[in-house]
């Protein structure tokens, strides 16, 4: 019996495969082969008929980026149709629109398909507002966390200048409370990462204890008069802000 000799470098990059669960993986960044499957991903995903690996060749394109690179009259020329040029034209001015949950799931980020983007939609509004907190608050688990909130510190600022509003579809939600913090936090570095975090799990913020408020935060220990105010009117007084979120 002639035995199959698996190889060990990439068939399009020549760089050397890594074995993972018996499976070889190329992890050249770079690679051409990678990149046209990714784009073709990401037009598949978003929609955007007529961008298949043939056109892909055509146009030259390399990254994600350069989909939103090009104009019309560049298009018409490399595909030598102005019909097929106009329509693939438009296909990508309608791609523009897309929301995050789809545009999560269309740039390949390992483990993060529609089903991970549906769950951390409900926990966030923006791009911005997604960290191992509020991931984990969404129900993510521990790889889909780390690898969506790489993506975020690592690629997301390299794509952030494309044409997307890079926010999730807007789910109407009734106000969770109305929430005052009183002192210095322990558990975020800063209160505007705090406020990010209240303001996308759906709670009110006030700088004082008025009527409305219903939750202070207090992680100091420090009886202020906020606190004390915040006692007498019966508030629920929290120690952990993240905690409480966690749970909550």
């Amino acid at each position: 019996m002639t035995k199959i000799q698996a190889p060990t470098h990439c068939p399009c990059c020549d760089s050397e495969l890594e074995v993972v669960n018996y499976l070889l993986y190329c992890r050249n960044p770079f690679c051409e082969g990678q990149s046209t499957k990714k784009i073709q991903h990401f037009a598949k995903t978003l929609k955007i008929k007529g961008l298949g690996e043939s056109t892909i060749n055509k146009l030259g394109l390399v990254d994600i980026s350069d989909i939103y690179a090009l104009d019309c009259e560049t298009i018409c020329e490399k595909l030598s149709s102005e019909k097929l040029g106009v329509k693939l034209y438009d296909e990508i001015e309608k791609s523009k629109s897309a929301t995050l949950n789809d545009l999560l799931p269309a740039f390949s980020i390992p483990l993060i398909g529609k089903t991970v983007a549906a769950k951390i939609s409900q926990a966030v509004l923006s791009v911005e507002h997604i960290n191992h907190t509020t991931c984990e608050i969404a129900g993510l688990g521990e790889k889909a966390t780390h690898n969506l909130v790489e993506w975020v510190v690592h690629e997301y600022p390299y794509y952030a200048e494309l044409p997307f509003n890079w926010k999730f579809t807007k789910v109407e939600q009734k106000s969770k409370g109305t929430v005052c913090i009183s002192g210095k936090l322990r558990s975020y570095k800063t209160k505007a990462d705090a406020y990010k975090d209240l303001e996308a799990f759906g709670y009110n913020i006030k700088s004082s204890v008025t009527r409305d408020v219903t939750i202070l935060v207090n992680e100091s220990g420090i009886e202020s008069l906020k606190t004390q105010k915040a006692r007498e009117s019966g508030v629920i007084i929290v120690d952990n802000l993240q905690q409480f979120l966690l749970e909550n």
